[in-house]
């Protein structure tokens, strides 16, 4: 017989937009069995019983734009430096603090080294490790001058460069075809450029046609999902018309791009990263950035366009996600539930509507939409304890110490405390008879 856990006692957020109700909802095995209203509900012999004491219970959040493998350095170089055997170690110990921080699933956005996603992935899926559901990218895949054209010679191998530099569609599905062989769920494009990089600011574009659709041809044979580092609005474009599922940052739009984004908002994920460029802007000066050198570095104007793209999305009805470049010195691990605070102050989404970007959307970006992302019968059981209610205060799911519980398919990866008075609340669990 499976085992089973009953939450009493809390305050349920199923993650749909529906507002909360006290109840108690059911575990066995790796399912959710049951949801009620009532507070007393009865175990099956031998369950697990938590009571809540008014803790609000709720879908486990997924990050849509997951850098396991960026080191909190300040540059694309200090991440790529790290020698391979302590990389891997970073990301296995990054991994496990995710799932702790209440990140139950993690799409990965690109990683710094050929396979350190797939082998993180494979490592989480084989009980090995602990972590959240994992989606294993590819390096990011670039051509010369754009973005990840950081090219390394001191390193001990060529291949560690920054990204995968390729010239021409044959190259492109050399490249693709390797990801492909070690076995990644997503190829990452960098269409557009970036104001990280001086040559190749946001609103330039880099890749040809004939090199993203010889990409996309490979990523379909093998039933794969290309996705795509693209802040202008001609990248946007162009990952829409060849097929891309997750768009990174669509931070320039025109009225032709949000035509294009409203006819594909069924199929398509928005992940834009808010939090980096607010981090250049005002919190990068100890890194050598002053907000006078982030405005000249284009930043200021992206943020502008970004929100005012972003907002039109948003009315449009396009799935918009959280998380986004997290693990640079100026945007830490962890901290990434931050994006869901801006989607309150800066976008205009309600709480209720930004918790959806991190449950029911998470669920539809893990491939998983009709089985996680919600608590409802018959789904995962990912499942997060907080202390206080997220819908009052957004900002208290970026503090990992307001997490009591954390609980991914079935098992608990943080066991709700016995005694939790320093959070004004006092769980307690108990074997049933």
């Amino acid at each position: 017989m499976p085992a089973s856990t009953l939450f009493t006692n809390v305050r349920i957020l199923d993650g749909t937009g529906a507002m909360p109700v006290t109840g108690s909802v059911l575990v066995e095995g790796n399912r959710i069995r049951a949801v009620g209203r009532s507070t007393a509900a009865i175990a099956p012999g031998g369950a697990t019983v938590i009571d809540g004491a008014g803790a609000t219970l709720m879908p486990g959040m997924c990050e849509a734009h997951t850098h396991f493998s960026w080191n909190d350095a300040a540059t694309l170089a200090g991440i790529q430096t790290m020698p391979l055997e302590e990389h891997v170690l970073w990301c296995a110990k990054v991994a496990k603090r995710y799932l702790e921080a209440g990140f139950t699933s993690c799409v990965g956005a690109a990683c710094a080294k050929p396979r350190l996603d797939v082998v993180i992935r494979n490592a989480i899926n084989s009980g090995q490790i602990p972590g959240p559901r994992y989606l294993a990218a590819s390096q990011e895949i670039t051509v010369l001058g754009g973005l990840g054209d950081e090219t390394l010679p001191h390193l001990p191998f060529p291949e560690f460069s920054f990204g995968v530099n390729i010239s021409g569609a044959e190259e492109m599905r050399k490249a693709v075809r390797l990801f492909l062989k070690y076995g990644v769920d997503s190829i990452k494009l960098n269409l557009s450029g970036d104001n990280f990089v001086p040559d190749a600011p946001a609103e330039t574009t880099w890749m040809s046609d004939a090199e993203v659709a010889a990409a996309m041809e490979e990523v379909r044979v093998r039933g794969k999902r290309g996705t795509a580092h693209a802040r202008s609005a001609a990248s946007v474009k162009q990952s829409l018309r060849h097929g891309i599922e997750v768009i990174y940052h669509a931070s320039y739009t025109d009225e032709e791009t949000l035509d294009m984004l409203e006819e594909a908002k069924d199929r398509v994920f928005v992940a834009p990263g808010i939090a980096i460029i607010y981090a250049m802007l005002h919190e990068a000066e100890a890194y050598g950035i002053t907000n006078a050198k982030a405005v000249a570095m284009g930043y200021q104007h992206e943020w502008d366009h970004a929100i005012e793209s972003l907002k039109a999305m948003h009315k449009r009805g396009v799935r918009i996600l959280f998380g986004g470049d997290y693990g640079f010195a100026m945007t830490p691990h962890c901290q990434n539930a931050r994006d869901l605070e801006f989607f309150v102050k800066y976008l205009g989404f309600t709480p209720a509507e930004a918790i959806r970007c991190a449950t029911v959307y998470g669920g539809q970006i893990m491939m998983k939409g009709k089985e996680l992302g919600q608590i409802k019968e018959g789904y995962l059981a990912d499942l997060l304890l907080v202390d206080g209610d997220p819908l009052a205060d957004i900002a208290i799911l970026r503090d990992p110490k307001r997490m009591l519980a954390v609980m991914k398919d079935g098992v608990f990866a943080k066991t709700p405390p016995v005694d939790a008075g320093a959070f004004g609340r006092q769980p307690a669990w108990s074997r049933a008879a």
